[in-house]
């Protein structure tokens, strides 16, 4: 079989404020793909964009491997791929352009390629995997390799240019019912070992990314669903339980990321997911995002069963009207309620958070920011409405829309639409929240240590000093607000804030 090199064009080194984070992971999705083609007998490479300088390392790649096929397949699981941030954009383009130079046939699948297949194809791409692609691009390798008499017409989720020139486009594939039928991830492909290095550099401690699910069955409406639409399929508790197992046997990771949509929908799942880790004695902690009103007693029983360390909440806003609005299906009181179980289990929480949907009032504001207040998150993550294709959000914001669309990288913040307020304050907003947050949390830490004498002195010294320096920045953030109405009450009264 030709050899097939599989990319992804989401480079961490184009992301500052990720990069400065430093906590990568590789292309989930990708080795997915390359794992399926390999099952069904090809000859498989990758070269993975999450720890390369520039597309410049691709290019090199190329060159490296001088594969027939190139095949840019995104990380559909890393949310950012979905947020189709230009710099990883021009950089897909960048790879299109070094695979056609030297003779390859260039197959790519995304989001954005899902979104904008047009505009892909006239960048120089052959294929586009249109929605979910596995089994699209075995079909297409079956017919590009000689194996099959369809032509591409005859295949589901796929968009091409005919011999006219005209773009093409077939009706959408069923999405993969029994994802337990899949292969393991390509993990071989991977360079684990730097990886590793990596994360015990800047964190201390291994953590490698799982997914359990594909897909979304809610209706948030500024939520885009290019991939897998309102469907939702899951992995079985035991199916999961053995890649467990095998990535603690063979790379011994301290952590799990899993990047879920929504950890464990299913009834009961978590709670069986517990019990055979239990059975089995895979203990490792983990992160994973959930909805605050599928957290119940016995949902978070069995989270900490299974050794749950983190749970991300998509509270998006303390405001019921904001809530409705945006179609969520959650309230206030969930969320609270949400916190209080999990924190009952000694399971740490983070909120997500979001800013600037249509509609939304300097009081509504506020009740958010009272909120994190009130339930003192241990993390939070904060964002500004951003509308993509295929959302009904975008839709009733389409004629607002200026020439930029996407964010340039993830710190962008910018408000692409014409929002409630300028866009200037979501950004110091953004700066006023996180400051007050930190100095809190800090404080709160300290707190905890008092006749406590595990934490390192030095540990303590950091937290000590970082508090005046959140609170000045802070302090300044809201006086920056005040330019935009009465936000007193963003930052409270100083004399509280020494309390």
């Amino acid at each position: 079989m030709s050899r097939i090199l599989f990319g992804q064009s989401y480079f961490l080194r184009l992301d500052p404020k990720l990069y400065a984070a430093m906590q990568p992971y590789p292309p989930l999705a990708t080795l997915y793909a390359a794992s399926y083609l390999r099952r069904r007998g090809y000859d498989v490479a990758l070269f993975d964009a999450m720890l390369a300088e520039s597309p410049a390392e691709w290019e090199a790649a190329l060159d490296r491997h001088r594969p027939r096929y190139a095949v840019i397949y995104e990380d559909n699981f890393n949310y950012l791929s979905k947020m189709c941030l230009l710099r990883m954009r021009e950089a897909a383009w960048r790879m299109i352009s070094a695979a056609k130079s030297r003779g390859c046939t260039l197959i790519i699948g995304g989001a954005d390629a899902t979104d904008h297949h047009d505009e892909y194809l006239k960048r120089g791409a052959d294929y586009v995997l249109v929605g979910e692609g596995e089994e699209t691009l075995g079909e297409l390798m079956e017919i590009l390799e000689g194996g099959a008499s369809l032509s591409p017409g005859g295949i589901a989720g796929l968009a091409w240019r005919d011999e006219t020139g005209a773009a093409r486009r077939t009706a959408r594939r069923p999405d993969i019912g029994d994802l337990d039928s899949l292969p393991l991830p390509a993990w071989d492909l991977v360079d684990v070992r730097r990886y590793r290095s990596i994360w015990f550099e800047r964190h201390g401690y291994y953590s490698m990314n799982m997914v359990t699910t594909r897909g979304c069955p809610y209706h948030c409406n500024w939520c885009a669903k290019p991939i897998w639409g309102q469907r939702y399929n899951s992995r079985s508790p035991a199916n999961v339980v053995d890649e467990l197992a095998f990535l603690i046997d063979r790379y011994r990771p301290d952590h799990i990321s899993f990047v879920d949509d929504i950890f464990g929908l299913k009834p009961g799942w978590i709670q069986r997911f517990g019990e055979l880790v239990q059975e089995r004695g895979l203990f490792v902690r983990f992160k994973c995002l959930m909805r605050p009103d599928l957290v119940t007693p016995e949902t978070v029983e069995g989270l900490r069963c299974a050794g749950c360390e983190t749970v991300w909440l998509g509270t998006e806003s303390g405001s019921q009207r904001i809530l409705d609005a945006m179609e969520k299906g959650t309230t206030v009181e969930q969320i609270a309620r949400a916190r209080t179980l999990l924190d009952s289990a000694r399971i740490q929480v983070g909120f997500f958070l979001q800013f600037g949907y249509p509609g939304e009032t300097l009081e509504d504001v506020e009740k958010t920011v009272a909120m994190v207040r009130a339930l003192r998150p241990d993390d939070i993550g904060i964002s500004v409405s951003y509308p993509l294709p295929g959302t009904p959000f975008f839709e009733r914001v389409r004629e607002q829309l200026g020439s930029q669309q996407n964010w340039l990288d993830s710190e962008d913040l910018a408000m692409l639409y014409r929002g409630p307020f300028p866009k200037a304050f979501y950004r110091v907003l953004h700066r006023a929240v996180h400051s007050e947050f930190r100095m809190r949390r800090a404080k709160q830490m300290l707190s905890s240590c008092a006749g406590n004498p595990r934490p390192a002195i030095a540990d303590r010294l950091r937290l000590l000093a970082s508090v005046p320096r959140y609170w000045l920045d802070w302090q300044v953030q809201r006086l920056r607000l005040t330019g935009y109405g009465d936000t007193d009450s963003l930052g409270t009264r100083v004399q509280e804030s020494r309390g």
